[in-house]
């Protein structure tokens, strides 16, 4: 992964809520559950992942705002904002921003397909489809579900287990995912989603994945993390151009 992005203040606010707009149209929501959130710089003018931005509690993806969102510091405590932050959102997205590097953006969703593989005990995402490459080697599987994220030891330990890895399959539970700008991090939740929807249908008709060498894999897998940050700036650009023409209140 490549080091942090910092953003001006405004425009993590507005990348935030444009993310979580774009996610609902996507149905990667869960009624007014789950959580995205941002780093931004601290007093200090640093990036080092004690203070982040964050959906509010109980509003639902498709309603937030730029302005509604929440700012808070590694301890929970509401530093901007007339909202609160739910409790697991806190502890599992706190440990990331402060325990992975370069997690400058996290994305933690229940989103159907990759939700599915989680309850597989061989929940692996298997190399055999051209979305999946992009993921070789970037994903840790926590195997452990120990009900609600409601401990920073939870959430410690979830970032232990990513152990550098950009994006965590948690068994019985969702995937976050993890990112230095928020358009890459976006762009990967929705391949991610789309190279596990191929491979839960592909499953379903009982029939066997293909097998890709392991040389074409590990070709494919470079190829992909060069064009993939193409397709990132391009896909988030795109977001934002079709959502300021169709709900521009996002912005506000």
């Amino acid at each position: 992964m490549t080091a942090k992005t910092e953003l001006s203040y405004p425009e993590a606010r507005t990348e935030l809520a444009a993310a979580l707009r774009w996610a609902a149209r996507c149905g990667f929501n869960e009624g007014v559950d789950n959580h995205f959130s941002i780093a931004v710089a601290d007093e200090t003018g640093k990036l080092a992942g004690n203070r982040f931005l964050i959906n509010p509690y109980g509003w639902h993806w498709s309603e937030v705002t730029a302005s509604s969102m929440v700012l808070c510091d590694a301890d929970g405590t509401v530093i901007e904002g007339d909202n609160t932050v739910e409790d697991t959102a806190f502890h599992i997205h706190s440990q990331i921003h402060l325990h992975a590097p370069d997690a400058a953006v996290v994305l933690h969703t229940h989103q159907p397909y990759a939700t599915a593989l989680s309850l597989l005990k061989d929940n692996k995402l298997q190399m055999c489809e051209q979305n999946a490459l992009a993921f070789h080697e970037r994903i840790a599987y926590d195997n452990a579900y120990n009900g609600l994220a409601l401990s920073a030891e939870e959430g410690k330990r979830l970032a232990t287990v990513m152990n550098g890895k950009a994006i965590l399959m948690m068994a019985g539970h969702g995937v976050t995912v993890t990112g230095p700008s928020m358009k890459e991090a976006f762009n990967d939740l929705y391949y991610l989603e789309r190279a596990a929807m191929f491979q839960v249908m592909a499953k379903s008709t009982g029939g066997d994945l293909i097998e890709i060498p392991a040389d074409v894999v590990n070709m494919t897998a470079a190829q992909q993390q060069s064009e993939m940050k193409i397709v990132a700036e391009r896909h988030f650009s795109a977001i934002l151009r079709m959502l300021a023409k169709q709900e521009p209140d996002y912005l506000t």
